[in-house]
């Protein structure tokens, strides 16, 4: 009589040593030049474990992706609706955070875009964007600055747009940056570093009321 073969049921703990190895390995090579043994040395286990658990490099990177972009919203969250911080902190707090994210991981703005392309409703529902951004701190400060007359009086999502364009698309396009200025990565990412400085400039003379 045959042994039927049972499958070993999950193990939390061997997925999170896997992902924890997949951020070393994803953040340090990024997606391309990483190969799944590369995840499973990190790991310490076999690749044929690794496949068990993940199947693919793709689903494991998504995964990865779609965690660390999770955890930064609910960060986000969390500045947007402090009590104790004035609108131009939370912008400088923003902006920082954004930046860093975006050096951390360069793949991020591309599997954005990839996922908004795939299934918008559901990726923006997921992330609860709407809830972080409408029913804030963040929000009720900004239209006190209007009613104030401190802040030219502008739809919220201006800001939202303002601050997307000027943080996540010199990512989307450090190639063109890169080859216009002839960076390096490093180069790039010190440049990076300087909009945390500028972009709360930018966006405090937008908003101000003239």
């Amino acid at each position: 009589m045959a042994v039927k073969k049972v499958k070993p049921a999950n193990d939390t703990s061997t997925e999170e040593k896997i992902k924890n190895a997949a951020r070393v390995v994803f953040f340090k090579k990024g997606f391309a030049a990483t190969r799944t043994r590369d995840i499973a040395e990190e790991a310490g286990i076999n690749l044929a474990l690794l496949n068990y658990y993940f199947r693919s490099k793709e689903k494991l990177f998504d995964i990865i992706m779609l965690e660390t972009i999770m955890n930064f919203f609910k960060s986000i969250s969390v500045v947007f609706n402090m009590e104790d911080t004035t609108l131009e902190n939370k912008i400088e707090t923003i902006a920082n955070g954004y930046i860093d994210l975006l050096k951390a991981n360069p793949d991020i703005p591309l599997f954005l875009l990839s996922e908004l392309k795939m299934q918008p409703d559901e990726f923006v529902a997921k992330m609860g964007v709407k809830e972080i951004v409408m029913k804030s701190v963040f929000l009720k400060q900004f239209q006190q600055g209007i009613k104030e007359g401190k802040i030219t009086p502008i739809h919220p999502l201006h800001f939202i747009i303002n601050l997307l364009g000027m943080t996540v698309f010199p990512f989307v396009a450090s190639p063109i940056i890169k080859g216009i200025g002839d960076l390096s990565t490093k180069q790039f990412n010190d440049l990076m570093d300087e909009r945390k400085r500028l972009i709360p400039k930018w966006i405090k003379a937008m908003l101000k009321a003239k």
